[in-house]
């Protein structure tokens, strides 16, 4: 394996309004695949800017030994460039087109350098990444989120880096596309840092990094048995806490004893020594004597159980406190019989040709129904949800939908508007309800105190998702359809069973594209779609052959 690793000491990072998100934070990660979890919020995100260079810790330092290459959360690139722009390697196709036509310009030969194998490497690349028909002049938006993301990866590992650095790596990938990624990690003998809701991808990793609570603390082995280590930690903590508090009970009744012990022995001593005629000085010597007896055993209980209560908190703060979002669905009823949307022949024009074969795609979706549409990455999937609800209207067939709203989580999370505030987009989204009960709404979905006035653009890729998704199922009035496109990227697993619950007591229709089988199979779907080769078709499940809708 490589010697690289990363190393940050004393890092501290604040955010302009002054909010802390980790202090003289020390750790090094070396060889090897690490996989960094949190919740969302927590600062993995962040934490991998500041490894990569890309935000300026307030504090400390960041030492990467090596190459680093950099896969971010949201691929900062334009739908105007080519594939081979995206790759970075243009400049040198272009320079080889040039010598190969005969111009011996010794700027053509200083730019290919020692690159002269650049399309077969980058041919191989793309092609462990399933992208080997790839065309280097594509345009980036005529491509899947699937295939960017693919795409980006193999702009990094292009770098040769010996430090590689990946948030969220497979999102919007399909199965294939997830396998593909797999097996290139398996195979990867660097330093590999990365960020992750994929429990499957987790489970691949040799190590397991925990932030919480402003540290980072690391496990060997993969997910499952950082799961296991932490659920046993979790269930000691638990113990102690009761054993505190039965302690603290137990300490707080002895002292109570103890006082009133003291009392009825006060009481007796009056009593004796008014009757056993003692001079005054005597009789006061021995009162004064019990009550500083009875005060020095006060005391000594007193401490006790300020020990006990200590002990109670100690406890308590070793136990985790995880904040999860409390989804809310709106309390739609969508008669069985009724027909919510109908397509017939739909079509969408992709890249100056059509999309969906023969004359189109049909979709008809009535009542109640729970609806999982799948297919490989570029396959149309998007589309159709956008044709659906008419953010895109089809080239060719005919629409038709129901009176009522149709809610739509792109997967692009560009629904809200970046420069204003969260509260200021629920407001826009659902203008009638009073500042408090968006308040209240946002604060289920873990936006509280300030975060409500944090612009949009200022926030982490989970944060916006819940952002999105309160606005999207709080806006009005309440959706009789909901559109959701890959609703679990970037959201915690403990948000992500949450959301589940939720969809799982909906009485409205949805059709939900992801590529989480846990997640399709845990929210009581009804209808498998498949979106092949151009066809759209009703299958049994996510893997069986098809029927022609």
């Amino acid at each position: 394996m490589s010697d690289a690793f990363i190393v940050c000491s004393n890092l501290s990072f604040s955010w302009p309004d002054g909010t802390v998100l980790f202090e003289d934070l020390s750790f090094t990660v070396g060889a090897g695949r690490t996989g960094l979890v949190a919740p969302n919020g927590a600062g993995k995100t962040t934490l991998l800017r500041l490894i990569a260079g890309d935000r300026i810790p307030s504090r400390g330092t960041v030492s990467v030994d090596g190459v680093p290459g950099y896969l971010p959360q949201n691929l900062p690139l334009s739908g105007d460039l080519t594939v081979a722009e995206v790759l970075g390697i243009a400049p040198v196709l272009a320079a080889l087109s040039a010598i190969e036509s005969g111009d011996v310009d010794e700027a053509h030969f200083t730019t290919v350098g020692s690159d002269w194998d650049v399309e077969e490497r980058t041919r191989a690349q793309l092609g462990r990444l399933g992208l080997a028909e790839l065309p280097f002049t594509r345009r980036l938006d005529t491509l899947s989120g699937g295939q960017i993301v693919s795409l980006g990866l193999a702009a990094q590992l292009l770098k040769r880096p010996d430090v590689l650095l990946l948030d969220e790596p497979t999102n919007n990938l399909d199965r294939d596309a997830r396998r593909s990624l797999y097996a290139v990690l398996e195979d990867w003998n660097g330093c590999l840092l990365l960020v992750s809701h994929d429990r499957a991808l987790l489970d691949r990793m040799d190590r397991i990094a925990e932030l919480h609570r402003g540290d980072v603390r690391f496990y060997g082995g993969n997910h499952a048995e950082y799961e296991a280590a932490v659920r046993a930690a979790r269930e000691v903590a638990e113990k102690n806490v009761r054993n505190a508090e039965q302690q603290l009970r137990r300490e707080k009744r002895e002292m109570q004893q103890a006082r009133e012990r003291a009392a009825r022995r006060a009481g007796n001593a009056a009593r004796t020594l008014g009757s056993a005629g003692l001079p005054r000085i005597v009789a006061g010597a021995m009162k004064r004597g019990a009550q500083e007896s009875a005060g020095r055993a006060n005391e000594t209980h007193a401490a006790r159980v300020g020990e006990a209560k200590a002990r109670l908190e100690e406890a308590g703060r070793a136990v985790r406190d995880e904040a999860t979002i409390a989804v809310e669905l709106p309390g739609t009823r969508v008669p069985a019989g009724r027909t919510v949307f109908a397509g017939d022949g739909m079509q969408a024009d992709f890249g100056g040709g059509p999309l969906f074969a023969g004359r189109g795609v049909n979709l008809t979706i009535r009542g109640p129904e729970r609806i999982a549409l799948v297919g490989s990455n570029g396959a149309g999937k998007s589309t159709v949800l956008r044709m659906v609800h008419g953010d895109v209207e089809p080239s060719g067939g005919v629409v038709a939908r129901a009176v009522g709203r149709i809610a739509y989580l792109s997967q692009r999370l560009d629904l809200l508007d970046p420069d204003r505030t969260v509260v200021e987009n629920l407001a826009a989204a659902a203008p009638s309800l009073t500042e408090g009960r968006r308040l209240t709404l946002l604060a289920r979905f873990l936006f509280r105190g300030d975060r409500v006035r944090l612009p949009v653009g200022a926030l982490s890729g989970g944060e916006r998702l819940r952002a999105t998704l309160c606005c999207v199922l709080c806006a009005e009035p309440a959706p009789q359809l909901l559109l959701l496109d890959e609703p679990t990227n970037n959201l915690d697993l403990v948000s992500v069973a949450r959301l589940q619950s939720a969809l799982g007591t909906y009485e409205g229709a949805f059709v939900v594209v992801s590529h989480d089988e846990r997640f399709l199979s845990e929210i009581g779907v009804n209808r498998w779609l498949r979106l092949t080769a151009g066809a759209l078709c009703d299958v049994d499940g996510p893997e069986d052959g098809s029927t022609a809708v």
